[in-house]
């Protein structure tokens, strides 16, 4: 089948990428023992305390988090994300590994908590560091899709085969042995993490003030309304997950009669949707229907959640978790790909930060309200109205969805032209993606000049037909041509024209106007560089 073969090439563009595969091996580590910790530790409180105790438990881990994954995302915009990523799996190693002795030992179930809280805090840095270093390690728009894709298989796998490891070991050992296990996980994450090339700060170090300059991502969010949008549809859809969160206990506890094991093995299905999701999302990689994608996938999250009351059947709601975790896979890949193609590199971090935020919030009113609501309403009528709550976000908010799809398109000759030249495609993709799209197409008649020496200059120009002459004082005249690219001197040092230009030919060109491309070039240390040589040279020429 195409779609399949699509699927395939996807990951092998992204895997043959040797950066891109260092980061998603971490990924193996930390979301394998992640499931199976998760798996864990909610039994653990749900022995010790009931649904009340899982309920509370997940409100104040994922509450803490909220309220410090904007602050703590600064750092992926001011530091190396390499190394921020680093320091928060080696946190956690020495969290969970205290878990386990405490567990192993027979200590209070209060401390278990407080390390627990203390781990998802830590973890709030390492997501929205990985998240926005990915971009700067593609090659390609569609490597970077491809690699989303990647990640969130991987995503999926852990999520298969860690709740069942999880439920395998909890049948035969403890929560402790289960603990000791994402431990070692976090070790594996940590020395791939190492691997990495190192990295540099996206952005410069401005003289903005601590609080205004931790703000900026909820500036960026304010300002565009693709952001606004993908951050309302995944606040919607983790609202209900939190409610998710216990009610899988619940299902497989009472709803099923499952035992123990039933948890793992319910969450284990969401990894199987996952998986068999990731094949046809990876078939997508290259197209522009993002928004689509995410609006479907947070329907198959709510529908078939409802439709687990229907019939209270072990096989039935195993189906229905594999179809939740289709849409999940769809939700990771085209709401991620969709923040770093949307937001400026130099507050991504701050972005991916307020993400976070936003879901681990809404994940922590999930957990808290549905032991209520199951008491109040019963397991069965609390499903329905967790799941039908997501395609009534869907409707609201579809007209919108169709406008970001609709202004996705980027033309692929300005692509193509901007990506040749060497200072230019150095860039992250999203960013290039985003020059292309504004760039103006310009056509000049052969002998008419396209600006004068002495002209202000405003923007830059790169060749896409035709050739221009490059008239310097003194006489001296240059040629350039199709692929090659003028106008960045009074840009970058901010100086009238240096030279006269114009055509010999009749001229095709794309423009960029003087904003979009000090911004571009000036926030990418490399592509920053580059052009300063290039600046240096034709300076030296004139």
């Amino acid at each position: 089948m195409s779609w399949i073969a699509e699927s395939l090439r996807a990951f092998s563009t992204s895997f043959a990428n040797p950066q891109l595969r260092r980061l998603q091996l971490a990924g193996v580590g930390s979301t394998l023992g992640s499931w199976a910790y998760g798996v864990a530790l909610a039994v653990y409180a749900y022995d010790a305390g009931g649904a009340r105790a899982v309920g509370l438990l997940l409100f104040a881990r994922w509450g803490l988090a909220a309220g410090l994954a904007p602050w703590l995302a600064l750092l992926a915009d001011r530091v190396s994300r390499r190394n921020v990523m680093l320091a928060s799996d080696v946190c956690r190693v020495g969290l969970v590994a205290g878990m386990a002795a405490i567990v192993a030992t027979h200590g209070p179930a209060f401390a278990v908590y407080a390390l627990a809280v203390a781990s998802t805090a830590a973890s709030t840095a390492f997501q929205p560091a990985q998240g926005a270093l990915l971009p700067s390690l593609a090659r390609t728009p569609e490597e970077l899709t491809s690699a989303n894709v990647a990640m969130s298989t991987i995503s999926s796998v852990g999520m298969l085969a860690g709740p069942a490891l999880g439920g395998a070991l909890l049948a035969v050992t403890g929560p402790s042995v289960v603990f000791a296990f994402t431990a070692g996980t976090l070790v594996w994450s940590a020395a791939r993490v190492l691997q990495l090339r190192p990295d540099h700060p996206p952005a410069s170090r401005e003289a903005e003030a601590l609080l205004p300059s931790m703000l900026a991502g909820f500036r960026a969010i304010a300002a565009e309304p693709a952001l606004r949008v993908v951050i309302g549809l995944n606040s919607a859809q983790t609202l209900v997950t939190g409610v998710f969160e216990v009610l899988v206990v619940v299902v497989a506890l009472r709803l099923l009669d499952t035992g123990n094991g039933g948890v793992g093995w319910l969450n284990a299905a969401l990894g199987v949707g996952g998986v068999l999701g990731a094949f046809a999302v990876a078939a997508l990689a290259a197209r522009r229907r993002l928004a689509a994608d995410l609006g479907l996938g947070v329907l198959l999250w709510g529908v078939p959640m409802a439709l687990v009351a229907v019939w209270s059947n072990l096989g039935f709601a195993l189906v229905l978790f594999a179809v939740i975790g289709v849409g999940n896979t769809l939700v990771d890949v085209a709401g991620v790909t969709l923040l770093q193609r949307s937001a400026a590199d130099e507050v991504l971090g701050r972005v991916f930060g307020v993400l976070e935020s936003v879901i681990l919030a809404t994940l922590a009113v999930g957990a808290a309200v549905a032991p209520a609501l199951v008491s109040a309403l019963g397991i069965r009528t609390t499903l329905v109205l967790a799941g039908l709550l997501l395609p009534a976000v869907v409707l609201l908010l579809a007209p919108k969805l169709r406008a970001i799809d609709a202004a996705a398109h980027v033309p692929a000759e300005a692509l193509e032209l901007l990506r040749s030249i060497a200072f230019l495609g150095m860039l992250p993709p999203p960013v290039l993606e985003r020059l292309a799209s504004s760039a103006v197409p310009v056509a000049v008649p052969a002998g008419e000049t396209v600006f004068a020496r002495g002209d202000k200059g405003d923007r830059f120009y790169a060749i896409a037909s035709g050739r221009v002459a490059v008239d310097v004082e003194g006489g001296e005249t240059r040629e350039l041509g199709p692929g090659e690219f003028f106008g960045e001197i009074a840009l970058l040092r901010d100086v009238p024209r240096t030279a006269t230009v114009r055509a010999l030919d009749d001229v095709r060109l794309y423009a960029l106007e003087r904003v979009e491309f000090i911004a571009a070039v000036t926030g990418h240390g490399p592509s920053h560089e580059a052009v300063e040589h290039v600046v240096a040279i034709r300076l030296v020429a004139l």
